[in-house]
């Protein structure tokens, strides 16, 4: 029989190894990446000292991995001090040393040990005919019913968790849906993303761990933390979208300096994430940045929302419900009479300071 651990975060870090200092720098870093002010570094340090590792049951269902890949990849804080030091891991198909009917042991353990406890990972969603999607030779709809009513909350990791993603794409043969269209009374966060970033689904358990509570959420279920503004708020080549300079093609002069890329297909503007402000590979870049237009992959329905490289009609919201053709115009207007007007306050000074000049 397993029984509980009580080791805190912070001890299960220091029996790894990692110093005191090296442990605060992982306290910092985790602030930061849930956006916390530099002040509240103490609150998430005195967290990491108190409480006990959560435990962690991560189901995969029908997905491709891609939110594991993301996830082992977060550097504030790295990955081996969230799976190592802040969580407690007890099951995950990717991760696991054990397999078969040992693994399967280990998620039963969980759900009669830590019963109203645990965190549910989930990346992939379900479909709805029974038959297409079994692990361990049960229906993964049904192992996942049964470990999301004995769950503390469920964070559904990536788009196909959280809207249902490339799987229930039309015409969605296995009648793939959301996660959410099999749970009751668990609360659940969606973290969407094709994959999300890293830090933001390690910044959500952080959160948790930290407040002992779920994060905000807005009206859709997602942390306002890290989807509050959309990419276009905070995008590195808004400036060219508001001079009404545009990528036509991608192998345009504008391609080479930068524009922005409205016009090829960017979701920029309907897509809310973290990927302007947070960057991915530890903050290096993000698609926009790298050249490649936002194709909206933390958005409901972007599977199926029409071509990647092609331009919306115009653009939804009060702040950039605007004509793109329209804005260089306005602009190279604008950019004239400043101009002419500055040219003409230039000859009148001039002028002024003649007569002065002549008088003296």
């Amino acid at each position: 029989m397993i029984t509980k651990t009580k080791k805190t975060i912070m001890q299960a870090a220091l029996d790894q190894g990692v110093s005191r200092r090296d442990f605060l720098k992982m306290c910092t870093a985790l602030a930061a990446t849930m956006g916390l002010d530099f002040t509240q570094s103490n609150q998430v340090a005195e967290a990491m000292e108190t409480k006990e590792r959560v435990p962690v049951v991560w189901l995969q269902l029908q997905d491709c991995t891609g939110c594991s890949e993301s996830f082992i990849r977060t550097t504030h804080p790295k990955a081996e001090s969230v799976l190592l030091d802040m969580i407690s891991l007890e099951y995950t198909e990717v991760l696991s040393a054990a397999a078969g009917h040992q693994a399967e042991e280990a998620m039963k353990n969980v759900l009669k040990n830590y019963k109203g406890e645990y965190i549910l990972a989930v990346e992939g969603s379900l479909p709805e005919d029974a038959g297409y999607l079994t692990v361990g030779g049960v229906d993964a709809k049904e192992t996942f019913k049964e470990m999301a009513e004995g769950a503390k909350a469920i964070l559904a990791y990536g788009s196909c968790a959280a809207w249902g993603g490339i799987p229930a794409a039309g015409p969605n043969p296995t009648g793939a849906k959301p996660i959410t269209s099999f749970v009751k009374d668990t609360p659940v966060i969606l973290v969407p993303g094709c994959p999300p970033i890293a830090e933001v689904m390690t910044g959500v358990i952080g959160h948790i761990i930290t407040f002992g509570q779920l994060p905000e959420l807005d009206h859709l279920g997602r942390p306002k933390a890290f989807y509050r503004h959309r990419i276009h708020d905070k995008c590195n080549r808004r400036a060219y979208f508001d001079a009404g300079l545009f990528v036509e093609s991608f192998d345009d002069e504008g391609s080479k300096q930068g524009y922005c890329l409205y016009k090829v297909g960017c979701k920029g503007p309907t897509t809310y994430n973290s990927c302007a402000e947070m960057r991915w590979n530890g903050g290096i870049s993000y698609p926009i940045q790298s050249g490649n237009p936002c194709i909206g992959c933390s958005e409901a329905g972007f599977w199926d929302n029409g071509p990647f490289y092609t331009r919306r009609a115009k653009i939804p919201g009060t702040q950039t419900t605007i004509n793109p053709d329209n804005v260089g115009l306005a602009a190279t207007a604008l950019t004239a009479a400043g101009v002419a007007i500055h040219a003409t306050g230039t000859v009148i000074k001039k002028k002024l300071d003649d007569k002065r000049g002549e008088h003296e």
